[in-house]
């Protein structure tokens, strides 16, 4: 099986993880909305309204990440030659910019009910909610952790933080219920406000990391070591220089410049660059792999070794 034919069998592999995991996710928002609505209506506790809140923007954004992920893998055109893999950053800095909004609205409420706290009803109806989510949410983050370790998709990951948020969420919401029980009704408010600003710096993150892909930040160090290594030990090779990284998507970008002996036959050195870009896609699947071979005789000082700056 060729290069190419392993990369469509990796990028038909990566779609349906990646679709599953994201219907997967609208499914349980939908479900786990109308619950906690249903409980914020008898309760009126503004710490279950935060949670209606985030329910509300884990359908929204599990819902962009399904259309932005179909549009991100299709393939190359003459007008994208590299792919559509950086819509899924677009995505992920849309999701944190709409998240920061919502945010703001919550952080105003639970400010506004901090100075006039009330009594809440029925928190039974609450707390067993809560609890069903917080199970539910378990399943759904164990099951993105799967998913991102074979795919590393941006937006999966993107949406796996708005679902572990929701964990300690629904953890700091089942406080607020017992505490409100017991008396202390300012609890309700404190940890709405506290989830809010939880919520807003989860969103900061997913907006950086996705303006760094935007801005085509080079592969992480430890990739980078992998790439370097495998190249310094492979045999016939006499140095390596100006390596470029990035990634778009599910879709690493790898170029350098590999140095050969002067009268190595065009073949050869062919087949040199070629085993080279095999054993890359080996360790970093789907990815788009350019190797230009040069003869050591015109390779400046600069450049002689691997890798030098």
């Amino acid at each position: 099986m060729n290069v190419k034919a392993k990369k469509i069998i990796k990028k038909n592999q990566y779609t349906n993880l990646v679709t599953k995991a994201t219907n997967l996710a609208i499914l349980l928002s939908l479900t786990l909305l109308m619950l906690k609505i249903w409980a914020w209506w008898y309760t009126k506790s503004i710490s279950m309204l935060a949670a209606c809140i985030d329910s509300l923007i884990d359908i929204t954004s599990s819902t962009i990440n399904l259309f932005v992920i179909f549009y991100s893998l299709q393939p190359a055109d003459s007008e994208h030659t590299f792919g559509h893999g950086k819509a899924e950053s677009l995505s992920a800095l849309a999701q944190s910019m709409f998240i920061s909004g919502t945010t703001l609205f919550l952080c105003l409420n639970s400010i506004k009910y901090l100075s006039n706290p009330e009594k809440l009803n029925y928190p039974i109806i609450g707390v067993l909610v809560i609890i069903i989510s917080f199970f539910l949410t378990l399943i759904l983050v164990i099951f993105q952790k799967k998913v991102i370790h074979k795919t590393n998709s941006q937006a999966t990951h993107a949406d796996m933080i708005h679902y572990e948020s929701d964990i300690l969420i629904n953890s700091a919401i089942l406080i607020a219920l017992f505490l409100n029980y017991y008396g202390i009704h300012r609890a309700d408010s404190i940890i709405a406000l506290i989830i809010s600003l939880f919520i807003f710096y989860n969103a900061f993150k997913v907006g950086y990391k996705a303006i760094q892909s935007l801005l085509d930040q080079a592969l992480p160090n430890t990739e980078k070591t992998i790439i370097i290594n495998l190249i310094s030990s492979w045999p016939g090779v006499k140095g390596a220089h100006q390596l470029k990284t990035r990634k778009s998507g599910p879709t690493r970008f790898i170029q350098l410049h590999l140095v050969l002996d002067d009268y190595l036959p065009l073949l050869e050195s062919h087949y040199i660059a070629e085993q080279i870009e095999i054993a890359l896609n080996k360790k970093f699947p789907n990815s788009d792999i350019i190797i230009h071979q040069d003869p050591y005789s015109i390779v400046s000082n600069k450049y002689k070794g691997y890798f030098k700056k």
